[in-house]
């Protein structure tokens, strides 16, 4: 349809031409406020504004001024509508009301009346890539604007042509709601009065080359439960009761305090009574708080439940970084699941994954139509081993997203830390690479640099703004300074997972004891790099999947199941007792016989079997002398808090140790045979007489109940070291935890 006639003398400012018109109707128009919405206007010798709006199978448009007052808007053709309002100044207030051939109408504020949401600050920083509250300038965001509520909504898409809020609101039409560019940022916002929390929205997007995409938001609060894919306006009414953990854990050392991590998969940790419906956050906190408080855990940490379209990737494969899964509750659920376990003296740790996204075509891939978060080049953007695109590290809108969302996640939720997944795979270029499939840096190097700058970026902007919430990376090769501050060179991570102690240690303890002689430096040899590091000694879920067996699967001796326990009691025995942060996955303390299944809950009937619930309160047992005893763990990092005393009985495979923290010692032997030992010596650290504290031989935990004395006198004959020396009974399979017997008097 031609342009109608316009009514004599109308002039605007700005002017509209046909062929802006066309490129509205087009869906190719990147500056709709430019056209729509109220604009100053002369009509003859009266001054006033001109409205405009736009809707394509309207077929008659009022503009409602207030007090019953309405202005017929004419139509001007390909859908836009206008008319003139004398006597008024822009800006003012008015909503646009459509009527269609049907007899249907549709009332609402014009999103094209308003100022941009987002400043020139915001704008700059952002490009800088220093906006660390990207959060609260971009996404979808509930608030107020000249007297009207709704949501305005921000997205990065720098080569679009246009770039359109769809939902339904609006019928996911991408003709209606045209957003506004920012210019030279790449950045386009839109004010759309009415829009409430709950709605679902997508972007649709006209690329450079002509194509449509419609894409959920990157920064997405919340989104639709899976399969649905659409992202959803969020709004908090959260009231936080955690300020006074917020203050201890502000004025914490980490490093110097007990930390023993129950690893969590929240969709598998416990189901409903019928075993198949999926708990949400409220549900499952109470529950869960409880239970790792009786076994001893400090924290939990959580398989990453940023939104995820596949559940079998255990959350691995983000597609909205910034929203919890839908799949437990809303993010209010989730910050009211944060809040219960704080209450319950419980940190909170979140699995985070900056290394690599999915292929899904609804999320980030090829955003706007160009590599804009991955890299272009398939050798520096996309991963071999797992399918999914690498984030590109060198851009400063990419560090921007990534350190922002590390820090949403801190400040919006209350995390506690982040453990970042798949550290190695970002250092190297040539990470899983064959020659020719990787290029090289600008010093002719295998590093990342762009990606260490990343990581040294996020986690000195995390321990500034948050001190006493920690960062660990999941790093699985030799680079150097990983938990050394960044202005002392390193990447500045609070801990690093140790991969090369859970790999020795489980390869030793797979072994039949008769052989472990032979293995011996399997089991020691860890301690020769322990102060290379702050580290943390994980058995997670990565040891339990893939045909790999549980960890009760993993011990020898599989047709004698007492030998099988007492060998995962001395694995749990030697992970506590040892220096190092402690990480056990959730069901360690049931001893399945199976390997973890996501779909299901953990098999928590197994607890009223005799043999797992002697287990389980062994379990406890550990976790009660762990938090005990600060030995265990106040100088985990200090050479002076850790001494063998005998590493070198191979014969026997006994090994034993000492554990100090100022005053406070206690002595710990480890028997790895099935080979009771009486009478076997070792040096003494101190004069006088040791109390035994822990057995995992004792008959309430399942053991033989071989008498081992309670109290042990030492004797002056000097031994691996020492002045004094003592005479043991070593239970089979067992381990001892002594520490002196109090002073007379």
């Amino acid at each position: 349809m031609a342009p109608a006639a316009r009514p004599p003398g109308l002039e605007s400012d700005p002017p509209v031409s046909r062929a802006d018109l066309a490129r509205l109707a087009a869906g190719e128009h990147a500056d709709p406020h430019r056209i729509l919405g109220a604009h100053a206007a002369t009509r003859g010798a009266d001054r006033g504004a001109v409205i405009r709006a736009f809707h394509p199978d309207a077929s008659s448009v009022d503009a409602v001024l207030g007090e019953g007052r309405c202005v017929a808007l004419d139509p001007v053709g390909h859908g836009l509508f206008e008319g003139f309002v004398p006597g008024v100044t822009v800006p003012f207030r008015y909503r646009v009301r459509f009527r269609f051939a049907g007899g249907g109408t549709w009332e609402r504020g014009d999103p094209y009346r308003f100022l941009p949401t987002l400043g020139d600050v915001d704008l700059h920083l952002f490009n800088e890539g220093t906006h660390l509250r990207l959060w609260d300038a971009f996404g979808a965001r509930v608030r107020e604007m000249d007297g009207e509520r709704g949501t305005s909504f921000a997205v990065w898409a720098p080569t679009a042509r246009r770039v359109s809020v769809v939902g339904d609101f609006n019928g996911w039409d991408g003709r209606l709601l045209p957003m506004r560019s920012m210019g030279a940022s790449g950045v386009f916002e839109l004010f759309v009065p009415g829009v409430e929390a709950g709605a679902f929205y997508k972007f649709e997007i006209l690329t450079a080359d002509g194509a449509l995409r419609v894409k959920s938001d990157p920064l997405a609060f919340a989104m639709e439960l899976p399969p649905g894919t659409a992202s959803r306006v969020a709004e908090s009414r959260h009231r936080w009761a955690d300020d006074a953990w917020i203050a201890a854990r502000t004025a914490a050392d980490p490093a110097r305090g007990p930390m023993a991590i129950y690893e969590v998969h929240l969709g598998s940790w416990m189901r409903g009574a019928d075993g198949q419906r999926v708990l949400t956050y409220r549900e499952i906190a109470p529950a869960l708080a409880e239970h790792v408080r009786k076994l001893g855990f400090t924290h939990i940490e959580l398989l990453p439940i940023a939104e995820h379209p596949f559940t079998g990737s255990w959350g691995y494969q983000v597609t909205g970084y910034f929203a919890p899964t839908a799949r437990y509750g809303s993010p209010d659920d989730f910050r009211a699941f944060v809040d219960t376990l704080h209450a319950a003296g419980i940190g909170v740790l979140l699995d985070w994954v900056p290394a690599h996204f999915p292929r899904d075509d609804f999320a980030l891939r090829r955003f706007d139509g160009t590599a804009l978060y991955e890299h272009d080049d398939p050798r520096l953007g996309e991963h071999p081993d797992w399918g999914t695109l690498i984030f590109n590290y060198a851009r400063n809108e990419v560090r921007n997203f990534l350190v922002a969302n590390a820090l949403y996640w801190l400040e919006e939720f209350h995390i506690d830390g982040l453990r970042v997944d798949a550290v190695a795979s970002m250092l190297y270029l040539d990470y899983s690479r064959r020659p020719g499939e990787w290029l090289r840096n600008k010093f002719g190097g295998r590093e990342n640099l762009d990606a260490i700058e990343f990581l040294k970026t996020m986690n000195r902007v995390v321990h500034e703004r948050h001190p006493g919430c920690i960062t660990v990376a999941e790093e699985s090769t030799a680079w150097p300074g990983v938990t050394k501050p960044v202005e002392q060179g390193g990447l500045g991570f609070s801990f690093k997972w140790n991969m090369g102690w859970m790999h020795d240690t489980l390869g030793y303890f797979a072994r039949d004891p008769m052989y472990r002689s032979w293995h011996q430096n399997d089991i020691t040899f860890a301690m020769i790099y322990e102060y290379s590091e702050r580290f943390i000694m994980p058995l997670s879920h990565d040891e339990v999947v893939h045909l790999k067996r549980s960890l009760l699967g993993k011990m020898p001796n599989a047709d004698d199941p007492w030998r099988q326990f007492a060998n995962l009691r001395l694995l749990l025995a030697y992970l506590y007792t040892r220096p190092g942060k402690k990480l056990l996955f959730m069901g360690t303390e049931l001893a399945p016989p199976g390997e973890w299944n996501h779909d299901v809950s953990l098999p928590w009937h197994l607890a009223a079997e005799p043999a797992r619930a002697s287990f389980l309160a062994f379990v406890q047992a550990l976790g009660r002398l762990y938090l005990e005893h600060a030995a265990l763990w106040r100088d985990d990092y200090d050479p002076r808090g850790f001494q063998w005393i005998d590493v070198a009985d191979a014969a026997n495979s006994v090994v034993s140790f000492v554990r100090r923290a100022g005053g406070e010692h206690l002595v710990i032997v480890l028997n790895m045979t099935p080979i009771p030992r009486e009478q076997y010596r070792i040096g003494a650290p101190a004069a006088g007489a040791y109390v035994e504290v822990l057995s995992s031989d004792a008959e309430p935990y399942g053991g033989s109940a071989m008498h081992t004395p309670k109290r042990i006198e030492t004797d002056p004959l000097p031994l691996h070291g020492f002045e004094q020396s003592m005479a043991l009974v070593l239970p089979p399979l067992g381990a001892l935890v002594l520490r002196p017997a109090p002073r007379a008097g």
